[in-house]
């Protein structure tokens, strides 16, 4: 049983570097859907865990490569993802997507690993460029956090698990107004070394633009860091989403955080709102000539589901025009 775990482990993360390095090669952009984890954690209202399972089974039928799941952090912080055991037991793996799970301490990721071939692919670590902000979100320090993932990478490390790394409020913070990359740089560069096969950027509050996103990669790439070594995660606060990831993609980077039906937001910022919609996501860059192995009306689909689900409007523009059009021709059809 633990051989098989182990071999399946080795052959994902083969899969991983496979995809990881064919997106950075040619024009494909690997698609890191967060919907399940990041879209539905702060949904006030509580979630059926059969809803979370059918979101997930969807969004594994679009063509999507990544599909973060669910958290591994304890109920009494996160009430939303307290069944994350159930929701990894029950859903429908399909080949070639690997599904991840934030895993923020130790007990998390042996919580996870204890789950055997019912865990997940790979884990993620988080951090925040922003000393009040981790204090607020995590409640220590940001030196504090990575002594704590420390022990999370070498249990990972172990267990052959990928671990991806996040880095929160890159471009500004809720407390401490703008960001500097000087301060960005040292973390990523940490968790890169600790082992993180990729770091995605966060703008967690949304107020980045395309002129602060071009700084924050140059100041990166300057210092040494690969684009092939990051990627990018807007909120679309300011309606800026989708020209910041035009133009992280014009300096090199080719795996975009996204959520369907731009579900998500965050507690500890006021104001935000959610991440920017994987279906606008998917729009522009079939737009812009790149190739995601992505359906964009499956995925458009998923989103309704969970949004009649949520019982709210769908926040892509995207879906919301094609779902019109669909209609229409419809009601053309009916009418013929």
């Amino acid at each position: 049983m633990l051989t098989r775990m182990i071999l399946r482990r080795m052959i994902q993360f083969n899969i991983i570097s496979r995809s990881i390095a064919s997106s950075r090669s040619n024009n494909f952009v690997r698609i890191f859907e967060v919907g399940p984890r990041d879209g539905l954690q702060n949904e006030k209202i509580h979630v059926p865990t059969p809803i979370k399972i059918e979101f997930v089974n969807r969004l594994s039928q679009t063509g999507l490569k990544a599909i973060e799941v669910t958290s591994f952090v304890s109920p009494k912080w996160v009430p939303q993802m307290g069944d994350h055991v159930e929701v990894l037991a029950a859903i429908d793996r399909a080949p070639g997507v690997c599904y991840s799970a934030l895993t923020p301490n130790v007990q998390g990721i042996n919580k996870m690993i204890s789950l055997g071939n019912k865990g997940v692919d790979e884990v993620a670590i988080f951090s925040a460029a922003s000393e009040t902000f981790s204090k607020k979100n995590i409640n220590c320090s940001i030196e504090t956090s990575l002594q704590r993932f420390d022990e999370v990478m070498k249990i990972a490390q172990q267990k052959n698990l990928p671990v991806r790394g996040y880095v929160s409020c890159v471009v500004g913070c809720p407390y401490e107004g703008k960001i500097s990359p000087s301060q960005v740089v040292p973390i990523v560069q940490k968790l890169l070394d600790m082992g993180c096969y990729e770091v995605s950027l966060g703008d967690t509050i949304g107020v980045g633009t395309p002129k602060s996103i071009e700084e924050l990669l140059h100041a990166l790439n300057a210092s040494g860091i690969s684009s092939n070594k990051l990627a990018i995660h807007c909120h679309d606060t300011y309606g800026q989403a989708i020209a910041n990831i035009a133009q992280a993609l014009y300096m090199g980077i080719r795996c975009v955080d996204s959520s369907a039906a731009g579900l998500g937001g965050c507690p500890y910022a006021k104001g935000a709102t959610g991440n920017v919609a994987t279906e606008d996501v998917i729009y522009l860059l079939h737009g812009l000539g790149y190739e995601t192995g992505v359906d964009l009306d499956r995925l458009i689909d998923a989103g309704q589901f969970i949004t009649n689900a949520l019982k709210r409007q769908n926040s892509s523009k995207v879906a919301q025009a094609l779902l019109c059009k669909r209609q229409d021709s419809t009601k053309t059809a009916h009418k013929n």
